[in-house]
């Protein structure tokens, strides 16, 4: 395989892969404000001198965290295009806790029984309330737990992108930078045979712009002696 073709095959999947967090985060952050604008909990109180008053709480309300947690992973998909190497691993560690903070009132709503002390409390309503019965929603709680697994998933991504894209860093090399590796390459590369093919196994193939340089320069990126070619 010659080290056009190869880096030609390597760019989409690592595009793809550096897409698979944002795709995420986006996700999770459309599931968190979707939750957000649903009613996770219906209230019916009385105040024994009229009619039972019923009352919906919102996401936004019974749990206030979703629409701020969505708003987060909307600002760290953009943070992701700008951040590299520790940077990138803060913001993975952000993220994280983003989906830890929305996965956990899902999981309590949907594996515990409704608090009416907090549903009062929340409803606003007046001193001589009681609330005479609570009934939580499932959906609204699922839809929240989806997003928070898609966070967590763009925080796992994220940790690997440091090493993922480290290998297209030498393209914003310097052109002297960048003929020196290929010189370099090319000597590793002429040892034998087998280390030739152990290289391209690990990606270290030399990029279709280094050997533009190299021969620019004019070098031949194929001699391991990195002597310079003969001028006609």
């Amino acid at each position: 395989m010659t080290a056009a073709a190869a880096s030609g095959t390597d760019r989409p999947a690592k595009s793809r892969a550096a897409a698979i967090p944002v795709v995420a985060m986006l996700i999770g952050a459309l599931c968190l404000w979707g939750s957000s604008r649903m009613t996770w909990v219906h209230v019916i109180s009385s105040d024994g001198l009229g009619e039972d008053r019923a009352t919906d709480l919102l996401g936004s309300t019974w749990a206030a965290a979703s629409t701020p947690l969505a708003l987060a992973l909307v600002a760290a998909v953009a943070a992701s295009f700008a951040v590299r190497g520790w940077a990138s691993r803060v913001l993975a560690v952000l993220v994280g806790l983003v989906a830890v903070g929305a996965g956990v009132p899902a999981v309590q709503a949907l594996v515990s029984d409704v608090s009416e002390a907090r549903a009062a409390d929340l409803a606003e309503l007046p001193g001589r309330a009681d609330v005479v019965g609570a009934e939580a929603f499932t959906l609204p709680a699922v839809v929240a737990l989806v997003g928070a697994l898609c966070a967590a998933l763009a925080a796992v991504m994220l940790l690997r992108k440091p090493t993922a894209r480290k290998v297209l860093s030498s393209k914003y090399d310097a052109p002297a930078a960048r003929r020196e590796e290929v010189a370099r390459r090319a000597s590793a590369a002429a040892s034998s045979a087998t280390d030739r093919a152990a290289s391209n196994d690990e990606g270290e193939d030399l990029t279709e712009r280094m050997l533009w340089d190299a021969l620019d320069a004019g070098e031949d990126p194929t001699d391991p002696s990195g002597t310079r070619r003969k001028e006609d």
